[in-house]
This record gives C-alpha cells, sequence and structure tokens, in this order.
C-alpha cells in the first residue's frame, strides 16, 4: 500500500491559493474533507485536495510567485498508465496541465493522486492569440 499524501492546513491553502482561515472555515462547513492527526493539528489528504481542485480549481484569492515561468507547481490529480506509456495531470494554479510519459518515469518518480509535483515547460513555439471582442 502507498503512503498517504498529507498536507497541513497551512500547506492546502498555499496550493489552493487561498488563506489558511479559508481552508479552515471550508472544513468545518465540509465544503473540503479534513481530518485531526494524532497530535489534534488538521490535515487534508493528498486525494482529497486533488479532488477538490479537479472539480474547483485554484481561486487565487491570495497572491502566488513563482520562482521561474517555466515551472508550475501543482498537485497531481489524475494518473492513467498502460505497460509502456503514462499521462499525468496536474492542477496548478488555475491551470490543468497534462503530461505524456514513460511508464518506467512515472514509477521513477512515485507519482499518485495528491502528490505535489513541479510541470516544467520548454517549448520552441509560443502562439499568442487575442480575444474575439479584443477593446
Amino acid at each position: 500500500m502507498a503512503n498517504v499524501t498529507q498536507f497541513r492546513i497551512s500547506e492546502a491553502a498555499e496550493l489552493l491559493g487561498v488563506s489558511a482561515d479559508t481552508v479552515r472555515r471550508w472544513a468545518d462547513s465540509g465544503k473540503l474533507v479534513a481530518e485531526r492527526d494524532t497530535n489534534g493539528h488538521r490535515i487534508v489528504a493528498g486525494a482529497d485536495l486533488a479532488a477538490y481542485l479537479s472539480t474547483h480549481g485554484r481561486t487565487d484569492e491570495a497572491p502566488s510567485t513563482s520562482s521561474a515561468r517555466n515551472r508550475f507547481v501543482g498537485l497531481v490529480t489524475g494518473i492513467k498508465r498502460d505497460t509502456v506509456m503514462a499521462q499525468v495531470e496536474i492542477q496548478a494554479g488555475p491551470h490543468r496541465i497534462v503530461s505524456l510519459m514513460s511508464r518506467e518515469a512515472l514509477d521513477e518518480l512515485a507519482l499518485e493522486i495528491g502528490s505535489v509535483a513541479v510541470a516544467v515547460v520548454k517549448s520552441t513555439t509560443v502562439i499568442v492569440e487575442t480575444p474575439a471582442h479584443n477593446p
């Protein structure tokens, strides 16, 4: 059985883009599942946090920062695997990033739903579009 990833309220708040008080309110109201650890601290299971992010995305109530423009820290929200390849979905703030990788790489990274992961994007082409109704 794999280890269950757990996050303290402050860590969950950072991943969700909200304050710790907001996460506590969500836990109190049942909007987000949180339990107490053996020391009485509230914790959120990684799988529960991934499910919430898959449904609601990140709210960005609080400002976020990034050390590099092409690195997206997020939570693994989905994994599909076969014998050779794997597809990993990461919710990084308001962005859903999908990566295709070898099954061997997935196994070496030991990724599971609820794991924190960093999506690093490298591209030689960037397409820029404008909205249909540009002011």
